[in-house]
């Protein structure tokens, strides 16, 4: 294996949970490995970048395991809620935990799957994903990295050889699987199967285990107290860059909330081409319960489920105060996400308030495109073309300084956006000429956009 022995440095931590938690797994035996996309910028951060082709195919296509690490992959155990209703027959059921690593700043990373086939908990699926499917996680994780969502990252995307038949796409459709890098994968559900089995000490065990491993912090006198106010904070900042990006991600079930506040498992998602709080992203969200507006309110709504889960091993009260902080630290989360995007600096937290309300009054009245919008606004100055119903904006905008000038080539051109007409283009040309380069293109492009925000 070709690898820097400074930079790659493999971790076992899961294994720390023992038992219970995790069903040892085998990837399914594909036709062919071909390799379709690999981030060497993500694989830089752990050490991997250095892995020729050959080698990258055998450990994320074949799944060898890296030197020193986890010696089998390992399906997660979790329930959840989905659409509401709780599902106690969920699981890692075409995915599994392959590796875990440490990144050039100390965190630990994991290496997940998505389409490396079946395990205990598929159920009656296939365990496949379909590359259109790969396709979609790659240009979503590039675009909300780039627009400062914390995100998991696609790592790698492989063709695998096999037709698969779908019901909700054209089929048969080719097949692929993917390799995820993300933050952990210990989601709200996996607290509340622990819960849902009464079981108090691996309740206890995964929450020390996610204060030590996953926030670096040594659990203190209420470890699942301390925990719940880490979710709380993180969960209400991606709320909010949720919405100052847009993005709709589809399907906000408990067992998709990520208990590191990292937006993953992109599947049904959408950007919204405008600010209009009913857009859905899936065809069978037929309430809305995760349109864009509700997005808060669901992220809410998970985050008490986790609260409920600690609540058999810590007082309810202390679990209850944390969750009444949502709304608040929400509140500063989207000011602070808008200001981002605006490339403003914060002024005071009544005027940064006041200009996110008028902007998405604006944005709201006059159906304008949230991408040209942002793009237009970046860095303090509206064009004179942005005429009466943006008087109020322009005037709350003019108040604040700019955090960075608009001297990136980026700014002299179009703004980047990812509207479903340019994902179904980008999917087109492959489907039908295989045709890979205006997925590199696109994604070099959301780079640019990255390199200008950041």
């Amino acid at each position: 294996m070709t690898f820097d022995p400074q930079a790659y440095r493999a971790e076992t931590a899961i294994l720390q949970l023992g038992d219970g938690f995790y069903d040892p797994v085998r990837a399914a035996d594909f036709p062919e490995t071909i390799l379709r996309f690999r981030n060497d910028r993500a694989a830089a951060e752990v050490g991997l970048d250095a892995l020729s082709d050959d080698e990258w195919l055998r450990h994320f296509g074949r799944f060898q395991p890296l030197a020193g690490n986890l010696p089998e992959p390992l399906a997660l155990r979790y329930h959840g809620h989905q659409f509401r209703n709780y599902n106690p027959e969920i699981g890692d059921g075409r995915g599994f935990l392959f590796a875990q690593l440490r990144d050039d700043r100390g965190r630990l990373l994991d290496l997940g799957t998505k389409g490396s086939g079946q395990t205990p908990h598929s159920r009656f699926g296939d365990g496949r994903l379909t590359l259109k499917g790969g396709v979609r996680e790659i240009l979503a994780t590039e675009m909300l990295q780039a627009l400062n969502v914390p995100t998991s990252r696609t790592f790698s995307l492989i063709e695998t050889g096999e037709a698969l038949e779908r019901g909700d796409e054209p089929s048969p459709t080719r097949a692929a699987v993917l390799v995820r890098l993300s933050h952990s994968h210990v989601r709200i559900g996996t607290f509340q199967r622990l819960a849902y089995h009464r079981d108090e000490a691996r309740l206890a065990r995964l929450t020390e285990y996610c204060l030590r491993e996953l926030f670096d912090e040594a659990p203190g006198d209420d470890p699942a107290v301390r925990l719940l106010d880490l979710v709380v904070g993180r969960t209400a900042t991606l709320a909010a860059r949720y919405m100052a990006a847009g993005f709709v991600h589809g399907v906000l079930n408990s067992d998709n909330i990520n208990v590191t506040g990292e937006s993953f498992d992109y599947g049904p998602w959408r950007f919204a081409p405008v600010w209009d709080p009913a857009f859905t992203a899936a065809y069978f969200d037929h309430a809305g319960l995760y349109a864009f507006g509700r997005q808060p309110e669901a992220i809410h709504w998970d985050v008490a489920q986790l609260a409920l889960s600690l609540r058999q091993i810590t007082p309810a009260e202390p679990l209850i105060e944390l969750l009444e902080q949502f709304g608040p630290r929400y509140g500063q989360a989207i000011a602070d996400a808008f200001l981002w995007r605006l490339g403003v600096q914060t002024l005071d937290p009544a005027a940064d308030v006041a200009l996110v309300q008028t902007c998405e009054r604006a944005l709201r009245g006059t159906g304008l495109g949230i991408d040209r919008f942002f793009f237009d606004a970046f860095g303090g100055t509206l064009p004179a073309s942005y005429d009466k119903p943006w008087a109020e904006v322009r005037q709350l905008l003019a108040r604040h300084a700019p955090r960075k000038d608009r001297s990136h080539p980026y700014w002299s051109g179009e703004p980047c956006s990812m509207l479903i007409d340019e994902v179904e283009a980008i999917w087109a040309a492959i489907d039908r000429n295989d045709d890979w380069r205006p997925l590199h293109a696109k994604v070099a492009a959301i780079r640019a956009m990255g390199e200008a925000l950041a």
